[in-house]
């Protein structure tokens, strides 16, 4: 004869596994996240650069006229 409680123990048995999936699942989201977040401000700086630098050669232009 098969107790119910069976199931629950089995469940429980693979509760560490399913917790550990999870937590590196998330952790794989959170990594790319963040990957794709500095590749992003990475981009945004080199255009902020380049236009502070169109800037300064503007204002250096306007001082030697």
């Amino acid at each position: 004869m098969i107790n119910g409680g069976d199931g629950v123990f089995a469940l429980l048995a693979l509760l560490p596994i399913i917790f550990y999936l999870v937590l590196t699942g998330f952790f794989i989201y959170f990594v790319i996240k963040i990957i794709k977040f500095v590749n992003e401000k990475t981009r945004l700086d080199r255009e902020k650069n380049e236009k502070l630098d169109e800037l300064i050669k503007v204002l250096k232009q306007n001082k030697k006229d």
